[in-house]
């Protein structure tokens, strides 16, 4: 992390790394074979605590507060991002150049636990919501990636397609404010980016008919 915030992600290789800890590079090559194999832990460790203080935010509001909920995940991402802007970068911004992801690495498992998080916090929204939605934009299953949509209807088999296309549009819209504010363009124009993100953050609740307490 060091490394990527002083270097970005080119800088991230197995010398420097063992330069910076008084290593030989050697010695850190029997932790981890290639830098791809020490890329992939980083990732997994990085976005399972992203996902682990989401989950935790998410689960001290009741399950009849929908609503609160998504404010409560939102709120957890951002202080996550915030507290770890290197991660942030990681897993959602800067590619590290040349590296390839298992398919069925640590860093998928907790993109798949992030993917059940927000598509649990939309199908909880109103049916009625989701109901006006399908019917004001006719989104249908092939619309999306086969794999994601075979993930998501084995796990939510009632949610209609705009319903996964409402899990696209919070995710763009959390994270999307996030990535302006870790990569430093929020603070020229506003003094507390906290409240423009909240603010969004109640307006996409409000669109779905919910809001804390509802």
């Amino acid at each position: 992390m060091k490394l990527m915030a002083d270097g970005g992600p080119n800088a991230i290789s197995l010398r420097a790394i063992a330069r910076e800890m008084g290593m030989t590079a050697g010695a850190i090559y029997s932790y981890f074979a290639t830098r791809d194999d020490l890329i992939t832990t980083l990732i997994g460790d990085v976005y399972t605590s992203a996902v682990d203080a989401a989950e935790a935010a998410r689960d001290a509001v009741p399950e009849s507060d929908p609503g609160g909920r998504i404010l409560a995940w939102a709120e957890a991402m951002r202080d996550w991002a915030l507290a770890n802007p290197q991660g942030f970068r990681l897993i959602y911004g800067d590619p590290v150049p040349g590296y390839r992801p298992p398919a069925d690495g640590p860093g998928h498992q907790a993109e798949l636990r992030a993917c059940n998080g927000l598509v649990g916090l939309v199908a909880a929204a109103r049916p009625t919501v989701l109901a006006r939605r399908s019917e004001d934009r006719a989104y249908h299953w092939d619309d999306f990636d086969p794999d994601l949509v075979a993930h998501v209807r084995e796990d939510f088999p009632d949610l209609p397609p705009a319903g996964l296309a409402m899990t696209l549009s919070v995710w763009g819209r959390m994270h999307g404010l996030m990535a302006l504010e870790i990569y430093g363009h929020l603070r020229t124009f506003i003094h507390d980016p906290a409240t423009v993100y909240r603010d969004e953050m109640r307006d996409f609740t409000a669109s779905l008919g919910l809001g804390p307490g509802s």
